[in-house]
């Protein structure tokens, strides 16, 4: 049984499922996850009592996450990390094609390339300061120092949640205009999916693999 006490960071972590439901309700489980359940679900406008159902329904456990530092390093270097760098030229490309073709009609995306420009470049650099900084100093065992580019990703994960806020803006909440064509509906889908993959990227980092070593 889930408490309305418990906190946002604590349930995502030890309920599988649980920020599949909270992307959905549109709480906040990577910056804002020490608010309590309850709290989260004032600040929606939710019933505390629905969404606490909701999350005691799902299956208890830690789900498949290596459990170990090396093991939980290599899943977010080739489930997320490999991953963001194949799929967001591929987005960028349909974006330049949306806005060119539809930049006429009222409900184009103006705007949406440059942004997924700036998310490229700026994951590019964050993702690199963890492969050849953080994770070799965390494979080593970690070190005194450690905490000081723990805090620097940190406040990266914070700049990028509001990309992901300026991302759902753009895109309407990644839903397309009706009538919308194939590349503009495929477009959203894959800004979709990009907020989807970073949020539960930053949620295992920030809530899983950084406490480790802080």
């Amino acid at each position: 049984m889930i408490s309305q006490d418990a906190t946002i960071r604590d349930i995502a972590v030890e309920r599988p499922g649980a920020t599949a439901v909270f992307r959905r309700h549109k709480i906040d489980f990577c910056g804002d996850g020490g608010a309590s359940l309850w709290q989260a679900a004032l600040q929606r406008g939710l019933s505390v009592s629905e969404l606490q159902a909701e999350l005691n329904d799902l299956a208890a456990g830690h789900g498949d996450l290596p459990a170990d530092p090396d093991g939980l390093i290599s899943h977010i270097i080739s489930r997320y990390h490999d991953v963001h760098m194949a799929e967001l030229p591929e987005a960028l490309r349909l974006a330049r094609r949306v806005e060119a073709v539809h930049r006429a009609k009222a409900d184009c995306p103006h705007g949406l390339a440059d942004h997924l420009a700036l998310i490229f470049d700026e994951l590019q650099g964050h993702q690199h300061k963890e492969e050849a900084v953080l994770f070799p100093m965390m494979l080593q065992g970690g070190a005194p120092m450690i905490r000081f580019p723990i805090a620097r990703m940190l406040a990266e994960h914070v700049d990028v949640g509001e990309q992901l806020d300026e991302l759902a803006r753009l895109t309407t909440d990644f839903t397309p205009p009706e009538g919308a064509c194939t590349t503009w509906r495929a477009l959203y889908e894959m800004c979709r999916k990009l907020d989807e993959d970073l949020r539960e990227h930053m949620h295992i980092e920030n809530n899983i693999l950084f406490p480790k070593f802080v």
